[in-house]
């Protein structure tokens, strides 16, 4: 059953030029790593960070920078923007994890309003018209990231890399602890897991992949924006992880290609296509309280590997 899942996504992935155009199926992949690394926090360790898109926003400006003015390949650009996410995630892990609940989501908006602050102020960034122009480049020195196809399966593997990680940790005895963590945190404190040092590491974890996702759109769209750090991202990717079903290993992927793509198709009615997706988001709460992913799960009694 695994092997059929996985099977499924590899084809959808591989397949997806064929019928959809190459920056919207990129655009899809980048998201639906966002989602699934948000997931790993929320999900599999039970912490609501409401300050996601300042790892996703933070990593995109630091991997256009670096590209685009220090002449960094693009393989070491999304490095740069990783490596900044995960230790922009352990600062403000250290900061968060103290508390709980609310006052650790709203600890997490704080500082990251504190980023989106810097991205507007920093001469680098841009301000308000963004970092723009950023080179896709040559991959290895030699195969063309501006050719749409070259760059689709190169965005397609750093997701499939990234993804093949979170289902690496949730399925490992680090990731079962965080489950533990999450389903009563007194008792996996009781059995002398050290569940601050769990918490913090998924958190660094969670940011990295956040900004794996991030730095790569970067280079898709040759932009950063403010719009990538802003608390509304973090609000979106709040609603695709929940619309697919938080806790599943394949449900941030379905739901973030739902709100993408209804962002999409949409787009031509302006600023209700706001209210569409609260009115799908609505919905499905109402009909998949599980997530959709999450009831299909439930349904077929295999919650395990989706």
């Amino acid at each position: 059953m695994q092997g059929l899942a996985w099977a499924v996504l590899l084809a959808a992935v591989l397949i997806a030029p064929a019928f959809l155009y190459p920056v919207f199926a990129m655009q899809l992949l980048c998201f639906a790593l966002f989602a699934a690394a948000f997931n790993l926090l929320i999900g599999f360790t039970g912490l609501l960070s409401f300050g996601h898109a300042a790892f996703f926003g933070g990593a995109a400006y630091i991997a256009g920078h670096v590209i685009k003015v220090w002449g960094f390949p693009p393989i070491l650009g999304i490095l740069a923007g990783t490596v900044f996410a995960a230790a922009l995630g352990w600062l403000v892990g250290m900061l968060a994890i103290r508390r709980q609940g609310i006052y650790f989501a709203m600890i997490t908006l704080a500082l990251a309003q504190i980023v989106y602050f810097f991205a507007l102020q920093m001469p680098f960034t841009g301000g308000e018209d963004g970092l723009q122009g950023i080179p896709r480049g040559h991959l290895l020195g030699v195969i063309d990231l501006s050719q749409p196809l070259n760059m689709y399966y190169f965005v397609a593997a750093v997701f499939l890399i990234g993804f093949a990680v979170i289902y690496r940790v949730v399925h490992s005895p680090f990731g079962q602890v965080l489950q533990a963590i999450r389903e009563n945190e007194p008792r996996a404190l009781s059995l002398g897991y050290n569940v601050d040092r769990f918490k913090l590491l998924a958190f660094v974890l969670s940011a990295g992949l956040a900004g794996l996702a991030g730095s790569t759109k970067a280079l898709v769209f040759q932009f950063a924006s403010l719009t990538d750090a802003h608390w509304q991202m973090s609000g979106e990717v709040i609603l695709m992880t929940l619309l697919g079903g938080m806790g599943t290993i394949f449900g941030p992927v379905v739901g973030a290609v739902i709100v993408v793509a209804l962002q999409h198709m949409l787009s031509g009615i302006g600023s209700w296509v706001q209210v569409v997706i609260g009115g799908t988001f609505i919905a499905c709460v109402l009909l998949f309280r599980r997530g959709i992913v999450g009831e299909i799960a439930r349904m077929l009694k295999v919650g395990g590997w989706l």
